[in-house]
């Protein structure tokens, strides 16, 4: 009897972060055991999610239209932009709820090891944003790691001679912190001190 489904399916699993083989083995068995429950559900939400979310233009945010519900907000500051590294990172600073700007979502970090450069990371698109929208503030939340501070260090020197507010996260994250894994309180601090970078 063939496990070819089945195989395929811990397959798909294993590759998500953090779960691994054995982890992908033990949903795929608790899915297949809550099968109607859970599987018909499933599959509908990750079509329709396939079918309906994109990248926003501005912010690389995602969202289900191609300008996110951020960038498109009258609420927000549209002339404070706060570059994070990830999707992950904007959602911990929503979460929190005290931050009303716009973002920049880098996608990752500067890394040599993984080939990434300044265009790899949309930093032509964030000086278009500088410029167009007469920015005044740019915060700069990368993550407290090597990668991240070499970032922050990059897009300071880049925006340094232009009329434009640099600031950093200050007291509050850990080196070597990520803001994903950190509390609501942590970050508003870190938030409230940022300083010149």
């Amino acid at each position: 009897m063939s496990h070819n489904k089945i195989d395929r399916l811990i397959y798909t699993f294993s590759k998500l972060p953090g779960i691994g083989r054995r982890n992908a083995k033990r949903i795929v068995l608790h899915i297949i055991n809550n099968k109607d429950r859970l599987m018909a559900p499933m599959a509908e939400a990750l079509f329709d999610a396939s079918e309906a979310i994109q990248k926003c233009k501005i912010c690389n945010n995602i969202d289900e239209s191609e300008i996110c519900s951020i960038c498109t907000s009258e609420k927000r500051d549209k002339k404070t932009v706060c570059v994070v590294e990830s999707i992950i990172d904007l959602w911990a600073l929503e979460n929190a709820n005290f931050y009303q700007g716009l973002y920049h979502v880098l996608g990752g970090t500067l890394s040599s090891s993984e080939n990434k450069g300044p265009a790899d990371l949309g930093i032509d698109t964030l000086s278009d944003r500088i410029e167009k929208n007469e920015i005044k503030e740019l915060i700069i939340a990368t993550n407290a790691t090597m990668e991240g501070q070499t970032t922050a260090f990059f897009i300071t020197e880049k925006f340094r001679d232009k009329n434009i507010k640099i600031t950093r996260f200050a007291h509050g994250i850990p080196i070597g912190g990520e803001l994903d894994y950190l509390d609501e309180v942590t970050i508003s601090t870190a938030f409230g001190s940022r300083q010149n970078f």
